[in-house]
């Protein structure tokens, strides 16, 4: 427990923490912000548009932003902790400050993600009315859950990734890599491997635990809803535990 606190009075006491947090709840003014140009556009709308016309889900839209903004708390808090070594020097079994880390890591994104996807899920539905169909709570709870979920699997992801490639750029980079050059690569490949690869990309797997369809993004939907909830784990634990292995092998 001495550990976990200490590592929680490192994210709070350093002010790109705050920063990085800031902007992750901030999607929730971009939502905001999207909502009110919709409803201008409606309002504008001849009635036989307003008859057609939709809406994105805002909570799927937005959550890439706390997504992103957790993981690279989760690189950065590795990368750049000041004061590592003499951790590791305090903790000599390294397993015990990385397990720390993770837990600080993912706590803050299993406050963050529901925050921004509930707080924009309700906020867009009360701006919008009945302007647009919009799914009801009821109906879209089995994907908000996942998808606020996928945000604390992001700072683990981003967390093991700063372990494994100790470099602050390098694993952010694989960060925006997975979130949009891969998606927009498997998108133009040939069928059947857009669909394949489609299926296993993090932004697919919510969805796919929902059993709700994808056949409007560039995702593939053909994992079954366990099987898309144990892949979504694995992108949180695998890149740990490379990271745990390679502390043992390497100075930090």
């Amino acid at each position: 427990m001495s550990v976990l606190a200490s590592e929680w009075l490192k994210v709070r006491s350093v002010r790109s923490s705050h920063l990085i947090i800031g902007v992750g709840l901030g999607a929730i003014v971009l939502a905001a912000g999207l909502a009110w140009m919709a409803i201008g556009m409606y309002d504008r709308a001849t009635p036989s548009m307003r008859a057609s016309a939709r809406i994105a889900e805002l909570e799927e839209v937005v959550v890439i932003v706390p997504q992103l903004c957790l993981g690279i708390l989760g690189v950065l808090s590795w990368t750049s902790d000041r004061v590592l070594t003499t951790s590791l020097a305090i903790v000599p079994r390294r397993w015990p400050l990385l397990a720390a880390k993770a837990g600080v890591v993912g706590g803050l994104g299993l406050v963050v993600g529901p925050v921004v996807v509930l707080g924009t899920f309700f906020l867009s539905r009360g701006m919008l009315g009945d302007r647009y169909p919009v799914t009801g709570f009821a109906e879209a709870w089995p994907i908000l859950a996942p998808t606020s979920l996928s945000v604390a699997v992001f700072g683990l992801l981003g967390l093991g990734l700063g372990v494994v490639l100790r470099s602050s750029a390098g694993a952010i980079g694989v960060l925006v890599g997975l979130v949009y050059v891969v998606p927009m690569i498997v998108g133009n490949l040939p069928e059947p491997w857009s669909e394949r690869l489609g299926s296993v990309m993090i932004g697919a797997l919510p969805r796919e635990i929902a059993g709700a369809s994808l056949a409007s993004s560039v995702y593939g939907s053909l994992l079954p809803p366990v099987a898309a909830g144990l892949l979504l784990a694995t992108y949180a634990v695998l890149p740990l535990l490379a990271g745990a292995w390679l502390l043992r092998l390497r100075d930090a």
